[in-house]
């Protein structure tokens, strides 16, 4: 273990390389597209009656000089680097002279939630049907309670999305199918409150848990069907181990370890939101958000919700990486 801190030093250096490399084609695409904030917002005010050339134009230089736009495009990104490094994001070009931090930090909290809350459920549930479907592989209820969900995974979580839309929605109308909370709510801070957003969240979150538990249960099952051929299980089970205990100390904890690393993933990834569902159930998330910048051609909000998506996913990697060989000593530290 002597050669640790090099190898941690090793791979923060890969996290902020590929951090790096990451937002800056973030703004390189960004900055390339054909949607034009300053002439989006010209062409409004334009709509509205104004038509002087003349104060056009300076409005044109005044808007790109608030943006900043001004200058080629690697002045552009020398200067977006610069804020970046003090934590400054830039006005929202579309929202100005709103901070993108400001417009992100209301959004996230949804995100954060909903995906947090969506990804531990289906893991817990995945991997606990998918050990007992490796495990116990002539039991009818267990097989019954894998093929459901296991039908359920190729299904597009979208498609699901709206066939519980039309299920609790239509049909049998018993849940919100719309927004994070009731209009004209009290935002303040109650009881009120965290049921009605609880219950805002339940077709999002359904329309997750039940598509992507397949996945872990597929996983699982077959990481259970490989360990129970092991010798030591061999062993346990003829020395008259408990079926029970067999299954969770010496079968499920050994095949939880790649379980894990899957799970730090997908929580890093929890920052890209899941882009489809908030459209669907216009949930107030930052995959919602970011549509709404791309199609407003916000540069600024476009680089500062990729940034955050880029080092939420490097971050994890990263973790995985140094934990890695802490939590299981067959990982040679190179």
């Amino acid at each position: 273990m002597a050669s640790y801190p090099v190898f941690l030093l090793r791979r923060f250096g890969q996290f902020l390389l590929v951090v790096f490399i990451g937002i800056s084609a973030t703004f390189f695409v960004t900055h390339l597209t054909p949607i034009d904030p300053v002439e989006e917002s010209i062409g409004s005010i334009q709509q509205m009656g104004q038509s002087d050339p003349r104060a056009v134009e300076l409005m044109r230089q005044s808007l790109r000089a608030l943006y900043g736009l001004d200058g080629s495009i690697w002045l552009q990104y020398v200067h977006f680097w610069g804020r970046l490094a003090t934590g400054d994001l830039g006005p929202s070009l579309s929202a100005f002279p709103t901070p993108v931090s400001t417009i992100i930090l209301r959004s996230l909290p949804w995100t954060i939630g909903l995906m947090t809350v969506s990804t531990l459920t289906t893991f817990i549930l995945g991997n606990i049907v998918g050990a007992l479907a490796g495990y116990y592989r002539k039991n009818m209820a267990v097989k019954a309670v894998s093929l459901i969900f296991i039908a359920m995974q190729p299904i597009p979580y979208y498609i699901f999305a709206f066939v519980l839309i039309i299920l609790f929605g239509y049909l049998w109308p018993i849940l919100p199918i719309n927004g994070g909370y009731e209009m004209n709510t009290n935002l303040n801070l109650s009881l009120a409150l965290v049921l009605d957003i609880l219950k805002h969240s339940i077709l999002p979150a359904l329309s997750l848990i039940l598509v992507g538990t397949g996945s872990w249960l597929i996983g699982m099952r077959a990481l259970v069907s490989n360990i129970i051929t092991e010798d030591y299980v061999v062993f346990a089970e003829l020395g008259g181990v408990q079926k029970r205990r067999i299954l969770r100390s010496y079968i499920a904890r050994n095949a939880m370890v790649p379980q894990f690393t899957g799970l730090a993933m997908s929580l890093g990834a929890i920052f890209n939101g899941t882009v489809i569902t908030e459209i669907v159930f216009g949930y107030p998330g930052i995959g919602n958000l970011l549509i709404s910048a791309v199609h407003a051609g916000d540069y600024s909000l476009v680089l500062g919700l990729s940034a955050l998506s880029i080092v939420g996913v490097a971050a994890a990697v990263f973790i995985i990486d140094v934990l890695s060989p802490l939590i299981d000593p067959r990982i040679k530290v190179e």
